[in-house]
């Protein structure tokens, strides 16, 4: 297709929502948006896409069609906060379940369902189920759903944790900055390096044998335990009372504390399954805080309850199984070291850079987050995103936000 999507038949059309705020409506027709003319595009003779300068070549015939593609390609930076307050947003939860009922029929003609000329419609992703995603040959694609996703949570059409909302604006944030001097050429120069450190890998398993597998199952039966000594604290209205240490035990993933270690044989005082629950880091440096906050689902709402550590190892351990735990995984796991590697990296960043505030840059991080979230954050915890971009820029992609 000319837009150089591949598996275009992930897509469907989807009507544009009817703007209520007469006021709104106004502004939005009287912005001029910057329109990108897609018919001067010739197809390619041939199914299989030709590439030239890092570009499909059908999209290097001129200035105009080079601009289409990085328009498509490359993630659009110039968003303001004032842009994403006029923008139409779910006022409520049976708002956001009409986004569905918007979607057009793909086996009718858009004349069929009413579709009048110059009508706005949208080209969306209606499933979550993709095929392979090959950067190489999947700029388009990958850059649209990234699009997609962003604008979702940034109009609140997507509900996230307060969790969630750091770590999207924190990769945001990294992607805008790689963004601001990426050109199609660049994207494509690293493919024969990314070939080869794929024959290497394949390679590797294969030197390795079949006796690897069972290495990995070995290596699956005990899976690891921690016990510690933690101050527990458990926010409730009208009571006075602070942290209390505890004997703390740490199994696949539930938590349990004792009065003592001597008590660990009998019942705990409290047992805690961290399945499903949101992880919250509450860390100062500089005042020694290193805080778990977990909220954990249960029938009377979410109960909540916070752990704090002596020191940095003793947090990150802690941090890293709780962070699996809430996503059903066991310490046994392979991820569980690269987890707590990173938090350690990232207490280190702070270490070394106490002051790391990046006031100047705070205000405009601002739009990395949807209008709810712009209200209840202060300005500490937006410069909290600025130094996760900083830990994300050097960790390899997949690692976690400590």
């Amino acid at each position: 297709p000319a837009v150089a999507i591949r598996h275009p038949e992930e897509l469907s059309l989807l009507r544009a929502p009817e703007e209520k705020d007469k006021r709104k409506q106004k502004e939005k027709e009287e912005t001029t948006a910057q329109s990108y003319d897609l018919t001067s595009v010739r197809l390619p003779a041939s199914a299989e896409q030709q590439t030239f300068r890092g570009m499909p070549a059908h999209f290097s015939d001129s200035a105009e069609t080079e601009g289409c593609y990085r328009m498509l390609s490359v993630s659009q930076t110039s968003v303001t906060p004032e842009q994403i307050v006029r923008m139409h947003r779910p006022g409520s939860l049976v708002e956001k379940t009409r986004i569905n009922s918007r979607w057009l029929d793909s086996s009718r003609t858009l004349l069929q369902q009413g579709v009048k000329e110059q009508e706005c419609l949208w080209l969306r992703f209606k499933y979550y189920s993709f095929f392979d995603l090959e950067p190489k040959v999947n700029a388009v694609r990958i850059n649209q759903l990234y699009e997609q996703a962003r604008w979702s949570v940034l109009l609140e059409e997507t509900e996230c944790t307060e969790e969630e909302m750091i770590v999207f604006a924190a990769l945001q944030y990294r992607i805008n900055q790689l963004s601001l001097n990426a050109t199609p050429a660049e994207q494509s120069s690293e493919s024969g390096l990314d070939d080869l450190e794929k024959a290497l890998a394949n390679l590797e398993v294969k030197l390795e044998g079949p006796d690897s597998t069972l290495n990995v199952l070995d290596s699956l039966t005990a899976i690891p335990e921690l016990k510690d000594h933690l101050r527990i604290f458990r926010p409730r209205k009208l009571t006075l009372k602070g942290y209390k240490q505890y004997w703390v035990t740490f199994k696949e993933t539930t938590i349990s504390y004792f009065k003592s270690a001597e008590d660990a044989l009998g019942e705990p005082v409290q047992q805690l399954n961290l399945k499903g629950c949101e992880v919250v880091p509450d860390v100062n440096i500089s005042g020694q805080k290193f805080c778990i906050k977990l909220l954990i689902p249960s029938p009377d709402g979410m109960s909540e309850i916070h752990l704090r550590c002596a020191e940095e190892q003793q947090y990150a351990s802690w941090m890293a199984g709780c962070r699996l735990a809430a996503k059903g995984k066991t310490m046994a796991d392979s991820s569980y070291q690269a987890e707590k590697e990173n938090i350690l990296s990232f207490l280190k960043l702070q270490k070394t850079n106490p002051e790391m505030s990046l006031t100047a840059e705070t205000e405009g991080t601002q739009w990395l987050m949807s209008p709810r979230y712009q209200k209840k954050f202060k300005p500490k915890q937006v410069s909290f995103v600025l130094q996760a971009a900083v830990v994300i820029s050097h960790n390899p992609p997949g690692g976690r936000l400590p």
